[in-house]
């Protein structure tokens, strides 16, 4: 790359007055650094002495005193500005939560990463890490185990989310060409868990795990503090293009049963399938049918750009599936709606298996 000119050094220097006396190495600016994922990694880069300055942004104010904060919405153009002086960008602000109305969600998901993206081209960064799924290879029977980061993407948009994910990979392959210069690394992780609330961890809230009859599942998590050490291989450029991450191997179903010790409850595909689209159709359940798939058929990724670079996981699936059978114990949910405490207590595990069960017939 060619040096920036005399207008976007003086607003470098100027951004990283801030910055940790003697320090160098990058300048990293991450969006949605105020909660979840951003919120973690902010404070990670903050203390590395591999990173000069970190510019947190956010449209509020989170808890790490290191960093330097801007107050926006990642869709205001003004985003320009405050990226000026930053080399890198992690945009993180997404909102993947069930009960968001979809058509919103995915105006948030797909204009914040056009902002953020064609914003950062102009304030002159070199490289922007995104962040989506290993969902968007597709869950399908013929899927190899592991998948590798070349493998094509083949999910559709029919689960929560990975529409708008898919967008987003179509954004990352676009933007180098769109704009010279800009780099653009795509970080993909398996089942998120460490505080994260999606349909595939509701999926061991429920008193019964459902199996979908013919069936294969593949469970291979990451936990979130393995993303944060992924997504900073990314900003220290040691490892980019399309990186997936995820604890080492998988877990068959029969595994997660004998690890959690909650017992299946097995439907016909037709069953199970017909009985999701019905149920969320009539807003009983934030999940559509497509995201049954994601429990149904294997997904698992290799990881081997990372493995490559030198990274390793310090979570196993075990590990992983531990400590979120912690997090959600207490919860009840049946076919992906949550059950308040009056409504668990009545229901009780049995009572829900049935329930979900005279849904199912119903809804037929």
């Amino acid at each position: 790359m060619s040096s920036p000119d005399p207008q976007v050094r003086a607003a470098r220097n100027q951004s990283t007055s801030s910055a940790r006396p003697g320090a160098r190495g990058p300048v990293v600016a991450v969006t949605g650094a105020a909660s979840g994922v951003g919120a973690l990694l902010t404070a990670r880069l903050a203390a590395s002495d591999e990173v000069r300055q970190v510019v947190a942004i956010d449209e509020r104010r989170g808890g790490c005193e290191a960093a330097q904060w801007q107050i926006l919405d990642v869709r205001d153009p003004a985003i320009a500005e405050k990226l000026r002086g930053a080399d890198v960008v992690v945009h993180l602000a997404l909102d993947l939560d069930l009960e968001t109305d979809a058509a919103a969600r995915t105006a948030y998901n797909v204009r914040g990463t056009q902002t953020v993206l064609t914003a950062a081209a102009a304030a002159g960064v070199h490289r922007v890490v995104l962040c989506t799924s290993a969902m968007v290879y597709g869950a399908l029977p013929d899927n190899e185990l592991p998948l590798s980061e070349d493998a094509e993407l083949r999910a559709t948009a029919e689960a929560t989310g990975v529409g708008d994910l898919l967008e987003i990979e179509r954004l990352a392959r676009r933007a180098p060409r769109a704009h010279p210069g800009l780099n653009v690394t795509v970080v993909r992780p398996a089942v998120l868990v460490g505080g994260m609330d999606t349909a595939l961890t509701r999926y061991f809230e429920s008193p019964r795990l459902l199996v979908v009859a013919g069936s294969r599942p593949a469970w291979q998590f990451c936990h979130v503090d393995d993303l944060c050490s992924a997504l900073e291989y990314a900003v220290l450029e040691k490892a980019d293009g399309e990186l997936a991450v995820g604890c080492d191997g998988w877990l068959e179903q029969e595994e997660v049963e004998e690890l959690s010790g909650i017992r299946r409850m097995e439907l016909p595909s037709a069953v199970a399938l017909g009985a999701a689209a019905r149920l969320h159709r009539i807003g009983l359940t934030p999940s559509p049918a497509g995201d049954l798939a994601y429990t149904m058929y294997p997904w698992v990724v290799s990881g081997s750009r990372l493995h490559d670079a030198g990274w390793r996981p310090k979570h196993t699936n075990e590990e992983v599936l531990a400590e979120l059978l912690e997090e959600v114990s207490g919860r009840h949910t049946v076919a992906g709606r949550r059950l308040g405490r009056k409504d668990a207590t009545a229901a009780g595990a049995a009572g829900a298996t049935v329930a979900l069960l005279g849904a199912a017939a119903v809804v037929r």
